[in-house]
C-alpha cells in the first residue's frame, strides 16, 4: 500500500493592515491519519528514546474504519542504539500486542521511511538488525492479511504521543475500547478530519 500523496496549499487571508511582504507558503502539506477500509484495522507504532534514563519508549493505537480506538499500549522499551533499531524493535513490541489482542487484519504505519521500507521488502536483510526484521515477518506471516506502510509523523501524533508517555511509567499500560488519557487530545485532533 503506497502512501498517499499530499497535495495541498496554504493560504494567509489577512486584511491589509497584517499583510507582510512575505510569499505565501505552498509547500506545507498537513498530514493526518486516516481511517483504513472497513474490516481491516490500522496499526500505528512509534518509538521515544530517553539517553537520560537508558530506555526507549513504545506508544501503540489501533483503531477501527469509525477511528475508535480498539486498542492502545504505552511501555517502556529497552536501550537502543539509534533510531532504526529504536523503531524495529517498536514495530516487533506492536504487531506483538496486535497479535495478542486478536487482531487478523491489519495495516501497520510508522513514520520512519527507511523501517518501513525494510519490513515491505521480501528480500533477506543481511544486516545487522536482519534478525529482528525476520521475526517481524514471521509474526506477519501468522495472520490472516498484513500491509506496512509509511506515514509522516503529523499522520501517527497518536501513537508518538503514548510513546513520550512511555517515559512516566513503571509497568506497560494497556487500554481496550477505551481512549488512552494520554492522548485523548491528539485522537480529538484526528476525529476532526475522518469526514473529510
Amino acid at each position: 500500500m503506497e502512501p498517499e500523496e499530499c497535495n495541498c496549499a496554504w493560504e494567509e487571508d489577512c486584511g491589509p493592515e497584517e499583510q507582510l511582504d512575505i510569499p505565501a507558503r505552498t509547500d506545507i502539506c498537513v498530514s493526518r491519519w486516516k481511517p483504513p477500509p472497513d474490516p481491516v484495522f490500522k496499526l500505528n507504532f512509534d518509538v521515544a528514546i530517553f539517553s537520560e534514563l537508558n530506555v526507549s519508549g513504545v506508544g501503540v493505537i489501533i483503531r477501527n474504519c469509525k477511528g475508535e480506538v480498539m486498542a492502545a499500549m504505552t511501555a517502556k522499551g529497552p536501550p537502543v542504539g539509534g533510531s532504526e533499531e529504536a523503531e524495529i524493535l517498536a514495530c516487533r513490541r506492536a504487531l506483538e500486542f496486535a497479535i495478542d489482542a486478536g487482531f487478523t487484519d491489519l495495516i501497520v504505519e510508522g513514520d520512519n521511511a527507511a523501517v518501513m521500507s525494510l519490513l515491505s521488502s521480501s528480500g533477506a536483510d543481511l544486516s545487522r538488525l536482519g534478525h529482528i526484521i525476520l521475526d517481524i515477518q514471521c509474526l506477519a506471516n501468522g495472520i490472516r492479511w498484513v500491509c506496512f506502510s509509511h506515514v509522516k509523523r503529523g499522520a501517527n501524533s497518536v501513537a508518538h504521543v503514548l510513546a513520550r508517555h512511555a517515559k512516566n511509567v513503571t509497568e506497560e499500560i494497556v487500554w481496550l475500547k477505551d481512549t488512552p488519557p494520554p492522548a485523548s487530545e491528539a485522537l480529538y485532533y484526528d476525529s476532526l478530519y475522518l469526514n473529510e
